[in-house]
């Protein structure tokens, strides 16, 4: 390239950060002026937003299928990868069940403005401990078309404002959606600047949201693989509610059912490889039973799982190859699994405890006090008892729907959901008190 070349190539990169930069300032704008209006909107009118909103994603079904039919296509040219592929497909069954979750989300209760506690104190100073939204949210994730629905509908509820940057890979998808929500909102008379969609697949906006929306932006959730997070955690200047990694852990301890221990590793194994709440290790106690090891090891396999273990595993099925110190460490997103003998319950914890990323762990027993000593000492966000890892799911624990899964031991933790993207004020009612 001659230096005439390279001075206009130069030139185009500069006005189009520029062109970025005045397009996300613009977001921005819209969103504090949209969380004002929010914050103070009734709950009847959150709600009709929302069940609009679901009536527009079911009407426009097809739409949306088609939309995310170039999407897949598009994918497959550039050999995303499976794992990838199996987030980003929707189908009729996956669309109705994204309007069901913003049905669900509005027959929630409204967070906002919710009284958490209230006492008076002796010189007669009222004191309530209130709700509030914490104002404008910004979404960064991959290639998950859903995520769309749910941020929005979450941050709606919660009267929030809404910044979504999904991946160049669902980008038709989502934007199929994010007109859904678009429609609930003029619907019911609230900003439809509420909830944007960053209409750039250029990834200077992602560099904005993290760096250059400090006046705007009150949070950030980051949704997708390890780099997006690592990098959003490194470089954000506002705070950051988001898991690393799933590496979950189902064990099996010897006071176990078979057929539970099975049914359980099997479901949180592979009915979804490729979502964090997946298990990635089981453990097993040695004081099992003879025959349950090679009985769930076996039971993988015939599911299509490949399994990597140490010698007791390689022992109990000539098929398991060596797991290393690396595949105890690793997020899988795949039909993989690493298996290990450990000795009892502490031993399973102190596996936890070394390799975990303090997410999602399960137990399976029938002592009970075996279980509450895993539930109490292992610090994951979601511990479960007798059920699948693929459980941690905001959906699934009765919140309507979920903007991710937070790792973090601050502000919100396990699922986050309306309530999560709340913050509170405190209310002092007096009657004319000074301080002396």
């Amino acid at each position: 390239m001659n230096r005439i070349a390279e001075a206009t190539e130069a030139s185009r990169l500069v006005e189009r950060a520029e062109d970025v930069v005045l397009l996300m300032q613009r977001l921005g704008r819209a969103a504090v002026t949209a969380a004002a209006e929010l914050a103070l909107a009734d709950t009847a009118s959150k709600n009709c937003a929302l069940s609009e909103a679901a009536a527009a994603i079911r009407r426009r079904s097809g739409e949306i299928l088609a939309a995310n039919a170039e999407d897949m296509s598009a994918a497959r040219d550039r050999a995303v990868p499976a794992a990838l592929l199996d987030r980003l497909a929707l189908d009729e069954r996956r669309v109705a069940a994204m309007a069901r979750g913003v049905e669900e989300v509005a027959a929630l209760p409204d967070p906002v403005g919710t009284v958490i506690a209230q006492w008076t104190r002796p010189n007669g100073l009222r004191i309530e401990r209130v709700r509030v939204p914490l104002g404008v949210i910004g979404i960064i994730y991959e290639s998950r078309p859903n995520v769309t629905a749910d941020a929005g509908a979450l941050c709606l509820k919660s009267g929030n404002a809404a910044i979504l940057r999904g991946g160049s890979e669902s980008v038709r998808s989502s934007a199929a959606i994010h007109h859904c929500l678009v429609e609930g909102l003029l619907a019911a008379h609230l900003p439809a600047a509420a909830i944007q969609q960053v209409p750039t697949s250029d990834r200077a906006a992602v560099g904005q949201m993290l760096g250059g929306m400090q006046e705007y932006l009150d949070v950030l959730v980051p949704r997708g693989g390890r780099s997006l997070v690592e990098r959003v955690q490194r470089e954000a200047r506002v705070p950051v509610i988001g898991h690393l990694e799933g590496n979950c852990h189902v064990y099996v301890d010897r006071d176990a059912d078979l057929a539970m221990a099975r049914a359980v590793t099997l479901n949180a194994k592979m009915r979804r490889t490729g979502i964090c709440g997946a298990a990635e290790t089981l453990l097993v106690d040695r004081g099992c039973p003879s025959g349950y090891l090679g009985a769930l090891i076996d039971a993988l396999i015939a599911a299509g799982c490949a399994v990597r273990g140490d010698a007791a595993a390689q022992t109990a099925d000539a098929r398991v190859t060596a797991a290393t110190e690396v595949d105890w460490l690793t997020e899988y997103l795949d039909a993989i699994i690493a298996v290990r003998v450990v000795d009892g319950v502490d031993e399973a914890i102190a596996h936890i405890a070394r390799y975990g990323s303090a997410h999602t762990e399960a137990i399976v027993t029938a002592n009970a006090a075996t279980a509450e000593r895993f539930l109490a000492r292992v610090d994951s966000a979601i511990v479960l008892h007798n059920a699948s890892t693929q459980f941690a799911d905001g959906g699934e624990f009765g919140m309507g729907a979920e903007i991710g899964i937070s790792t973090d031991r601050f502000h919100a933790r396990g699922p986050v959901g309306v309530e999560q993207l709340t913050s509170y004020k405190y209310v002092v009612r007096g009657s004319g008190q000074v301080r002396p």
